[in-house]
């Protein structure tokens, strides 16, 4: 009887253990098609058939405290081919880049969903300001996004809400017949690394978030079945990160890539 109890004491540790220890709110969240909230999706498969039309990668943000003041934000999301480097199809934004206007962010995208409502209130100017292949690695790319409110509007944000802080829009340019770029059908893995929230209070109420607000999955996506694993993600800024996962092609039989060792690596 007593070796009984004491079992049932000790999964009752485990499992309260266990609950504490999952990711809820504050956090973020990145989903295909619409928020987290809302049903996005956390996979894309696109036959690369068509040079028309888009998809849509929504940001999001979850608090667990209200927030004052809020003049804008600051974002990096890390991608990662599952493949030896950053193919052609994900090379954005340089004069040289086989995509160059193929990725964009939207400051104040419009979701079917209807829950997970602005945190600009479309007063918001924004968009990337840097997008870095080979950062972190040949199969890594790194981007940079800002956007800010007006002074005269800033803003207050709530816990309990999903806001968006966002998204990134993929378009199909150059996917298909002459002049296509390689690479469009290549598994990538894309991390939403970090957001800054910034106020206009003292820089100690600005705010940093590197977690998932429902767990590590929430802030992850897959383009073409990918799938990331093994996650090490530790930043003081948005600009100044220490970030390894492995990108896995689930299609085919990968050779496991050594994660401690590209963290050891970025310490050299």
């Amino acid at each position: 009887m007593r070796r009984n109890t004491l079992l049932a004491v000790a999964l009752g540790t485990a499992l309260a253990t266990a609950a504490v220890a999952e990711p809820t709110p504050p956090g973020i969240n990145i989903r295909w098609n619409d928020c987290f909230s809302d049903g996005g999706d956390q996979n894309k498969s696109f036959a690369c058939d068509t040079n028309a039309g888009s998809e849509l990668a929504v940001l999001s943000l979850q608090l667990d405290t209200p927030m004052s003041q809020v003049s804008g934000v600051e974002i990096r999301i890390t991608f990662k081919a599952a493949a030896g480097q950053v193919p052609a199809w994900w090379e954005f934004l340089e004069a040289q880049s086989c995509r160059r206007l193929g990725l964009s962010y939207v400051t104040s995208p419009q979701l079917a969903g209807g829950n997970c409502p602005d945190w600009g209130l479309g007063f918001q100017a924004g968009a990337f300001v840097g997008y870095h292949p080979g950062e972190g690695g040949p199969e890594t790319a790194v981007g940079h996004i800002v956007a800010a409110v007006p002074q005269q509007t800033l803003m207050t944000l709530d816990p309990g809400i999903e806001y968006t802080v966002g998204a990134l829009r993929l378009n199909h340019t150059q996917s298909a017949g002459a002049g296509s770029c390689a690479g469009c059908d290549v598994p990538m893995c894309i991390l939403f690394s970090a957001l800054k929230v910034t106020t206009s209070n003292p820089p100690a109420a600005d705010r940093l978030f590197t977690q998932g607000a429902n767990g590590e999955s929430s802030q992850i996506i897959h383009w073409q079945n990918g799938r990331l694993a093994n996650l090490v993600n530790h930043c003081t800024s948005p600009i100044d990160c220490v970030t390894a996962f492995d990108c896995i092609n689930t299609s085919s039989t990968p050779t496991r890539q050594s994660t401690w060792g590209a963290v050891k690596a970025l310490y050299r």
